[in-house]
């Protein structure tokens, strides 16, 4: 009997100190940062210090929050520009399903030769968003998103060996599922619109962002058979199938990201990461309740689109507000992997081929 005390109490021991090991990484660091990384030291301390049960900062599963944004954080954004003016491009100019309004088309292609030959913007007749929602009007949902996954498949342009849906970045992808790892509920809070971000993250992380954890701009749906009804005042059929109804709703920037914060997550967030001062707001949220804020800086001119002066102004508004910085030259291994390579944009390309 008593050696069968002791055998139970060996394996309780056992199990034990295996549940107390830290998690894959925690020793060895993030996967595609450097090892010197000061970011990458500073997130591992703080995630540890609120895992630790016999902290002062422990805190539990059930409050462990961190928000992302998408574009320029997660993602990239200089090809030559976002993902979804892309897809507007491509809609308005390289479609020819699609026959888009003169003054739209206009812009969009004065915007297209601005975007490859590195001059300013033109002004837009309305905002981006509004006219690539009111582009897609009339499709269902599943359309929407089905189109946009046949676009991330078309070449990145400015990039060899990268598809439009391969334009993520692999440390940040690695720091997701490192949180992921240590009881952290992830959330993307995005100003690109909702549906757009689920297509766009389903394949590569999926499995730790669960869609329903994408919050993003809104666009009006409505029913087959609404007509012109108010939402309110109608019922959804059997018959009825979900399409977009053309207008931007609910843009998801800068204050926006916090109401989305307060209002979808009811929490505020520990760990907040931006690129932008579109995402100083949530980044402040979260500082104020004893988080952190860690933002991005565009620094590498060797294998993305970086801009080192533009960097180092933002590196110095980040350090007003008191968010940390992650330098992308100098902090990741490797941005979009070893075999993608940056080429130089010519004028002569487009930045949304023909499908």
């Amino acid at each position: 009997m008593k050696k069968i005390t002791a055998l139970l109490l060996s394996a309780v021991i056992l199990l034990t100190t295996a549940c107390a090991k830290p998690a894959s990484g925690d020793n060895d660091g993030i996967p595609y940062w450097t090892d010197d990384s000061p970011a990458m030291q500073s997130i591992m301390e703080f995630v540890s210090s609120v895992c630790d049960e016999n902290s002062a900062s422990y805190v539990p599963p059930e409050e462990r929050i961190a928000v992302f944004d998408s574009d320029g954080t997660l993602f990239g954004e200089l090809f030559p520009t976002y993902f979804d003016q892309c897809l507007m491009m491509h809609r308005l100019l390289h479609d020819d399903t699609y026959e888009a309004a003169a003054e739209d088309k206009k812009f969009a292609q004065e915007l297209e030769t601005a975007l490859l030959s590195g001059q300013p913007e033109p002004d837009s007749p309305r905002s981006t968003g509004q006219i690539t929602t009111e582009s897609f009007k009339g499709f269902t949902v599943e359309e929407y998103r089905s189109y946009i996954r046949k676009f991330m498949s078309e070449p990145a342009v400015g990039f060899e060996g990268m598809t439009y849906g391969e334009g993520y970045y692999r440390p940040m992808v690695s720091l997701v599922k490192y949180l992921v790892a240590h009881d952290f509920a992830v959330y993307i809070v995005s100003g690109a619109e909702t549906n757009l971000l689920r297509e766009l993250w389903k394949d590569s992380l999926g499995d730790w962002i669960p869609p329903y954890r994408v919050i993003g701009s809104t666009i009006s749906l409505v029913a087959t058979g609404q007509g012109d009804k108010a939402a309110r005042s109608y019922n959804l059929t059997a018959e009825d199938e979900i399409l977009i109804g053309g207008d931007m709703t609910f843009k998801n920037l800068k204050m926006g990201k916090v109401a989305s914060i307060v209002n979808q997550i009811g929490i505020p967030p520990l760990l907040a990461f931006g690129n932008s001062s579109g995402d100083f707001a949530m980044a402040e949220y979260a500082v104020r309740n004893g988080g952190r804020g860690y933002m991005l800086l565009c620094d590498d001119t060797e294998r993305d689109y970086g801009d080192t002066e533009k960097a180092a102004k933002f590196a110095e508004e980040c350090k007003k507000w008191g968010f940390e910085t992650v330098s992308m030259k100098d902090e990741f291994t490797t941005i979009y992997g070893e075999r993608v390579q940056k080429t130089q944009i010519a004028q002569e390309e487009e930045l949304a081929p023909a499908a």
